[in-house]
């Protein structure tokens, strides 16, 4: 392995990133080439006053997971003795050395101006953010694909904090990013070639790959199967069709699209490396794209990816940007693990039955924890954090992962029960976790799993009681498309639902009673804002109860994706069929009605007569009044425009 001196590196490779962020705490995520000595700093935007807190950083706040031999994860979290003023631009800086430097008498810190100067706003020598004492502005969005052809949502978010910079009133309070943040599964081959690069230059870590061909992951990364042909590398078995099915060809998928996931990420260090090279434009500079040795088919393609991955790289400075000065919280779909994770009972029996399989799935659910999850609720790794600690620090003598170790944590993440967070703002965030908590089909192993279990929609239900108004994070949309949720029905009735990935909350009878039945409750808020992602286009609805229209007032807000979208001939099919079979007056319409449910689309402003879907990467802008109620529902494109979901105005019901 050819390592890089960590002297000959940056001093931080990614970040910070701008995690849970209160009055009272802030947290950060960084990767540094070595294990630093932080120092904070908050005070002013503009520098006029003393600082408010000004510390190196102890243990106790900072918690270092090295991963490679220049790699090292610092987790940061700040309590604050004195509480920071809220509705006000606070500054805040990083002062960084080598840890050990002080020996040598090297204590010279370096500030983000200096090591990250493309994370400063224009005119500015660090990034910023605001604390709302009410969410009066969010922005929402999923799937970041990044050889997808649109461009990135996220430095339209970078477009929004410029152009707000002078009024906080209308910069946003946060950002909820519902799913797909990487796409795991669906990696393009100049991606796979930098993930490889960047291992070799920050000496990554590998580990043993247990029932696979290759005996470790070295191994694998030098295997010519490597890029575009995974599938060939599953251990040579009878029983491994489903494997090949499951992680490397997916399911064909004619209705819809057809996933490709022949460079699916398998070991840590490759999961851990995409983290990197999707959030910082540090890393690609220490990468090489130069192709591998292909046949003239892969070649092609990976000539048009690199088209498509040069312009995301283009894009990151702002993206980073962005995700440094606004408060970003995350939760999993299922591309940030492999596509169609925990679809069903035999799902996940035929992927964690196998060694080789448990291990991909596990491999990306560590990553997800170290890389999202833990900066959205720390309190909620506390237990776990330490067994983390000591996997990583336990490497065998040729510095690779203790296998032992490895099973017996993945073991313990498969059985994790705390993704889902609440957040105490106002109005509340309840965030959902809806694939690892799943409502398994008693009758037919096969048949989608409800996206909650009961145990999981009771807690729901226990942490919105009281509330005058909450905001939602569901992932997938609690009331979709309901043409599109009939071809999901259609092919789950003939036993073929990974065809069409049918995962909606009314795939499930349990699931979908009890969730309608929590709107229905007498102490249910008056107002749910639902915010979801996953579908690749977007759309906003008015849903009421039929039998009380003034309460609960429900609104179904997609935004999705912040860089993917949908085949556009295909959506303003399926959009023109879904009006001509579910219009009011249609019978289909009448007998499918979801149980004393009223559904209203809204129509996107600048669209033909009719048209309810919004298909065009970007991200979403809600403004919500003191009461929690929506008051502007925007798409805004990844380039530039968007459009604006227009009030229904009693039109349609569905």
């Amino acid at each position: 392995m050819s390592e890089q001196s960590p002297q000959d590196l940056p001093l931080v490779l990614a970040g910070p990133v701008l995690r849970h962020t209160t009055r009272n705490r802030i947290t950060l995520w960084l990767v540094g080439s070595s294990l630093l000595t932080l120092r904070m700093r908050l005070q002013p935007e503009d520098g006029s006053g003393l600082p408010w807190f000004d510390c190196v950083l102890t243990d106790k706040e900072v918690c270092r997971v090295r991963f490679g031999a220049s790699a090292c994860l610092h987790l940061i979290e700040v309590e604050l003795d004195e509480a920071l003023p809220s509705n006000t631009c606070i500054g805040y800086d990083l002062g960084v050395y080598r840890s050990g430097a002080a020996e040598n008498g090297d204590t010279a810190e370096s500030w983000i101006e200096e090591w990250a100067p493309h994370l400063c706003m224009p005119g500015t020598r660090c990034p910023s953010f605001v604390i709302k004492d009410r969410l009066d502005r969010l922005m929402h969005g999923s799937c970041r694909k990044p050889h997808s052809t649109a461009a990135d949502g996220l430095v339209r978010v970078d477009d929004v904090l410029l152009e707000t910079r002078s009024d906080i009133s209308e910069r946003p309070a946060l950002m909820l990013m519902t799913g797909d943040q990487i796409y795991a599964d669906d990696v393009a081959g100049p991606m796979l070639r930098a993930i490889h690069s960047l291992i070799e230059r920050l000496g990554l870590y590998d580990e043993a790959l247990t029932g696979g061909s290759k005996s470790n992951s070295a191994a694998l990364r030098e295997d010519s199967n490597t890029y575009f042909h995974r599938e060939k590398l599953l251990p040579d078995t009878d029983s491994n069709e489903a494997l090949v099915d499951r992680f490397f060809g997916g399911a064909r998928k004619p209705v819809f699209t057809t996933v490709n996931a022949h460079n699916h990420l398998i070991s840590l260090n490759e999961v851990l490396a995409m983290y990197l090279l999707v959030w910082s434009p540090v890393c690609w500079e220490l990468v090489n794209t130069d192709p591998p040795t292909l046949s003239r088919e892969d070649e092609e393609v990976y000539q048009r990816q690199q088209t498509a991955i040069s312009g995301f790289v283009a894009g990151l400075p702002r993206a980073a940007r962005a995700m440094a000065n606004l408060p970003t919280y995350m939760i999993f779909d299922d591309h940030d693990v492999t596509d169609d994770w925990n679809l069903s009972a035999l799902w996940e029996l035929t992927a964690y039955e196998h060694p080789f399989s448990r291990r991909i799935v596990g491999n990306a659910l560590l990553a997800y924890l170290l890389c999202q999850g833990w900066g959205n609720n720390p309190d909620a790794f506390a237990d776990i954090m330490p067994a983390i600690e000591s996997f990583m620090a336990a490497r065998t003598p040729d510095k690779m992962f203790d296998e032992n170790r490895q099973d017996q944590l993945i073991e313990g993440l498969l059985k994790f029960q705390h993704w889902h967070y609440t957040l105490q703002t106002s109005p509340r965030i309840v965030v959902l976790d809806t694939r690892t908590r799943r409502w398994r089909s008693e009758t037919n192993r096969a048949r989608p799993s409800g996206l909650l279990d009961w145990e999981g929609l009771t807690e729901f239900q226990q942490d919105i009681i009281g509330e005058n108004a909450v905001i939602v994070v569901s992932p997938a949309p609690m009331f979709g498309v309901k043409l599109i949720e009939a071809i999901q029905s259609v092919f789950t009735f003939f036993g073929k639902p990974l065809v069409v990935d049918a995962e909606n909350w009314m795939a499930h009878r349990g699931a979908a009673s009890v969730l309608l039945n929590i709107f229905r409750h007498p102490r249910t808020p008056e107002t749910f804002v639902i915010l979801s992602g996953d579908v690749h286009y977007s759309f906003a609805y008015d849903v009421r109860l039929r039998n009380r229209p003034d309460q609960p007032r429900i609104w179904q807000i997609t935004s999705s994706g912040i860089k993917n979208e949908f085949p556009h001939t295909l959506i303003e099919w399926l959009d023109r069929i879904n009006r001509w079979l579910y219009a009011p007056w249609s019978p289909l319409n009448w007998f499918t009605k979801r149980r004393r449910m009223r559904v209203s689309p809204r129509k996107p402003q600048g669209r033909d007569a009719g048209e309810r879907l919004w298909n065009a990467a970007g991200v979403g802008l809600v403004k919500l009044d003191e009461h929690g109620v929506p008051t502007g529902i925007h798409q805004l494109n990844s380039r530039s425009g968007g459009t604006r979901f227009l009030d229904p105005g009693g039109g349609p019901d569905w």
